[in-house]
């Protein structure tokens, strides 16, 4: 205890803030997008987009999750592969939806995957709010293949010579920089291929050669559909998804991460890109 010299009382003590016990952070969570579909194949449903933020306990150990790309389809006897979920915390991406293969079912999920002589993927499935992704486009009758639905919009339908192209993707610039993501695959066509999303999605083929292309990876872009007869026709695969973390570089860096996260800091924030599946301790 001190004193002052006119006998006043000073307190020997200094009254501490108390620690913070949570910290929000702003999270980007794209899933695996889904597979091309085989023989006139639709294009691959992106990987579901959710993005916002949380409130989060410090010291405590969070999941990360990366869904990876679902395959490519090598035979009619099954459409494209639907990618994996990705997951933070209590946030779960899910992976988009294969495309169709010759007049068989486009799968569901993030974004739904395009439909082959048939209906696209339903996306956002499971539902969430905001949506985490759009439909399948449509292919009827002797159509071609149509695109895989992206996180901005749907899958366009296809003609009865043109592949669809894959639905949009959204930009996001919790990196600092803008890039776009989740954007579906294009189908295959005869006379004109459907091009694939911004945000990584793949092309489709076109008949006189088997050149789609798969989604990128760490994009969660679907693939593109296979060709109505170049060989082989398989499609091809959807690009792998990827987990971005940020907050305020007021606070201390991460006590203990797993799986290799890229770290930087930069404009006021910490940043972690997870590639690859891992944990993180704040």
């Amino acid at each position: 205890m001190g004193s002052r010299r006119d006998g006043g009382y000073v307190s020997a003590y200094t009254i501490l803030p108390t620690p913070t016990a949570f910290i929000t952070v702003e999270y980007l969570v794209v899933a695996g997008g889904g597979g091309g579909g085989y023989d006139t194949g639709g294009g691959g449903g992106a990987g579901g987009y959710r993005t916002d933020s949380l409130s989060l306990s410090t010291g405590a150990t969070y999941t990360v999750t990366v869904g990876g790309g679902g395959a490519g389809a090598t035979s009619g006897g099954a459409s494209g592969v639907s990618g994996s979920t990705s997951t933070f915390s209590t946030i779960d991406s899910a992976g988009g939806g294969g495309g169709a293969s010759i007049s068989l079912a486009a799968g569901s999920g993030g974004s739904g995957g395009g439909g082959s002589r048939t209906a696209g993927g339903a996306g956002n499935t499971p539902s969430t709010s905001p949506s985490q992704g759009n439909n399948g486009g449509t292919s009827s009758g002797t159509n071609m293949g149509a695109g895989g639905g992206g996180a901005s919009a749907v899958g366009s339908n296809s003609t009865s010579t043109v592949g669809g192209n894959g639905g949009d993707g959204t930009a996001s610039s919790i990196t600092g920089s803008s890039v776009t993501y989740a954007g579906g695959g294009g189908g295959a066509g005869n006379t004109t291929r459907g091009s694939g999303g911004s945000g990584g999605g793949g092309q489709g083929a076109i008949t006189a050669s088997a050149d789609n292309t798969a989604g990128t990876a760490n994009t969660g872009g679907g693939g593109g559909g296979g060709s109505p007869s170049a060989s082989p026709r398989n499609g091809a695969a959807g690009g792998s998804g990827v987990v971005i973390l940020r907050y305020p570089d007021i606070y201390s860096l991460a006590s203990s991460t797993t799986g290799s996260p890229n770290i930087t800091t930069s404009g006021g924030y910490r940043i972690y890109r997870f590639t690859g599946s891992g944990t993180i301790t704040f």
